[in-house]
């Protein structure tokens, strides 16, 4: 073929279809001198050999081009460069500080905390190690004294100092695999060349390298996430520093793949308590530090709907002679609830273009198409019922879907999981709330509920029935949780278990994470199959683990799906499909 022939080649091109095979696109933030942006061609030559896509980022910290680029890329690689000007870390510049690269500085940062927001992949590479932890609460060390020289005249493709890489690491596994080949700290051969590097991880990372002289050369998450840090110079290191770029490339295809499958399903969330914090003044159209769920925090993790509930707290109201009282505030039991709709509903006007309320499943999937995110309602405490049965027809008629029959304490309707047993299980009021739902076409909450009462329940009811946001008492021995001949009975009519993020219901002692979710996850998929769990997160009402802390991490539990090789239905089912029938069959009696 003549070398000049461009038809020629492009005749090659297009004699098959599809013309070219998919790659997940890994944007790289480009370096700035002399008025040019400029990249290192090991940067993008190791991301093609590694399978992907390079596509490079200049320095602007113009916001609608950072979210704009993140919505194209697959992955975030962050470049090495010029030192990061201490000042964003509040401190003053000491004598031995290197060059710093103001064009940089900011773009970089804002990209860093904003992919991060998004749950994208990273890899950051010796200034990129630095943007990481700057940009994510950790500390960087101007100049480092050190026994080794780390700033080498040497060839960037020729090694010249080791590393210890902990053996319980990512990185180990990138360079090992899963075999067992080394039974202690694995050593690697690297090129660093810098004088400035981390000192402090901070909240978000843990070291996972170090050189000889105790300098942090590696870094990776301690939430479950797809980011590394490392201050050597892979792009420069061939063979030998590809793995590194497998890796991203390989994370960017899970997160492509990912977000394809989220464009195609319905993600639901069956329990949120975002209204308890209402009184605070809070903005759900802003990004409050105040909330675990706020329409971007939806949007970057991908949510779809949520069903926002109005909480009554238990102590807040009582009976006095037969008659109910006003709590401190002068509010009254159903008063209170349609305070909260009223709020959401404001909340819903003043974003009608992102955001609407949802009453039905088919209102949930059409607000989709329509690019907007979707509430719905529910009550948490059959309080609010005041104990009156029109009440039901009040609630059904504002748009709730279900009502938690009790909370952390018997009521009228039914004993609580963390009461007294006043009753022996649902009262006979309860018993007429039940049916009465079940007229209304409103889903039965057995979440809180005590095992008396939900057998109870499940008697009294003629529709499946919910517990929108509970746990495996199997695998945590917790009253909230289900035992599984308690999950048993509910599957076997009709009913859903949603797996809850509330630490103590997780786990006995210490800090629960997205692998104890999963495990929970599991568990109640082999007791009750995968036609009967979901997931309500409890979110703002206490509920989030490490990996799955708030809305915006909500695509990591997607992504565990995944690696446990759960089928798109499967997945569907999981993330609200399986409520969404129940909803269905309740509202299909009105």
């Amino acid at each position: 073929m003549n070398r000049f022939d461009l038809n020629a080649r492009l005749a090659d091109i297009h004699r098959q279809f599809p013309a070219a095979q998919c790659q997940p696109v890994i944007g790289i933030t480009g370096n700035y001198a002399d008025l040019n942006c400029k990249l290192g061609e090991g940067y993008y030559k190791q991301v093609i050999a590694a399978g992907g896509t390079p596509l490079i980022i200049p320095p602007s910290a113009d916001p609608s081009v950072i979210i704009s680029t993140l919505e194209r890329v697959d992955a975030l690689l962050l470049s090495g460069g010029a030192d990061i000007n201490p000042l964003y870390q509040g401190e003053e510049p000491v004598p031995r500080l290197g060059g710093i690269n103001q064009e940089r500085d900011l773009p970089e940062l804002l990209i860093t905390r904003l992919a991060f927001q998004r749950q994208l992949p990273i890899l950051g590479i010796c200034r990129g190690i630095q943007t990481l932890v700057t940009a994510l609460g950790g500390r960087v060390e101007q100049h480092i004294d050190t026994t080794v020289k780390h700033s080498q005249e040497a060839d960037r493709s020729e090694p010249t100092h080791s590393i210890t890489i902990d053996k319980d690491s990512t990185l180990y596994n990138i360079y090992c695999g899963d075999s067992n080949l080394f039974t202690i700290n694995y050593s690697l051969f690297v090129n660093s060349f810098h004088h400035q590097a981390v000192s402090e991880p901070g909240p978000h990372f843990r070291v996972t390298a170090r050189a000889t002289d105790g300098i942090i050369e590696a870094i990776e998450s301690t939430e479950y996430k797809p980011i590394i840090g490392v201050q050597w110079h892979p792009e420069c290191l061939g063979e030998d520093g590809l793995p590194l770029f497998q890796w991203l490339v390989g994370q960017a295809q899970q997160f492509h793949e990912v977000k394809q499958l989220h464009s195609r399903i319905l993600t639901l969330d069956t329990h949120c308590d975002t209204p308890m914090f209402f009184p605070q003044g809070v903005h759900f159209d802003t990004r409050d530090d105040r909330l675990l769920v706020d329409l971007h925090k939806m949007t970057e993790g991908r949510l779809d709907a949520t069903i926002m509930v109005a909480y009554l707290p238990q102590k807040e109201w009582c009976l006095a002679d037969g008659q109910w009282q006003k709590n401190s505030e002068g509010v009254m039991p159903r008063e209170f609830a349609d305070h909260i709709f009223d709020k959401i509903g404001q909340i819903v006007s003043q974003n009608t273009p992102y955001l609407a309320i949802a009453r039905m499943p088919d209102e949930l999937w059409a607000n989709k198409r329509t690019g907007k995110k979707s509430i719905m309602l529910g009550i948490e405490n059959g309080l609010a019922l005041q104990g009156n049965l029109a009440n039901i027809r009040h609630f059904r008629e504002r748009g709730v879907v279900y009502i938690t029959l009790c909370h952390n304490g018997d009521n009228d309707i039914c004993d609580s999981a963390r009461g007294n047993e006043t009753h022996g299980g649902v009262s006979d009021f309860g018993q007429q709330v039940i049916r009465e739902m079940n007229r209304q076409g409103l889903m039965v909450d057995l979440s809180h509920a005590h095992e008396r009462s939900f057998y109870d329940a499940l008697d009294i009811s003629e529709t499946p029935i919910v517990c929108s946001h509970s746990s495996a008492r199997a695998l945590c021995d917790h009253p909230r949780n289900l035992t599984d001949d308690q999950m048993r009975a509910l599957a076997h009519r009709g009913g859903v278990c949603q797996i809850t993020l509330y630490n103590g219901f997780l786990v006995k002692d210490g800090e629960a994470t997205i692998l104890d979710a999963m495990r929970h996850l599991d568990h109640a998929i082999q007791v009750m199959g995968i036609d009967h769990v979901g997931l309500g997160t409890d979110f703002d009402g206490d509920g989030g683990v490490r990996g799955l802390a708030d809305a915006s991490e909500l695509v990591n539990f997607t992504r565990q799906l995944l690696a446990r090789r759960y089928s798109e239905q499967d997945i569907q089912q999981i993330w609200g499909g399986n409520f969404l029938r129940v909803m269905q069959q309740v509202q299909s009696v009105r």
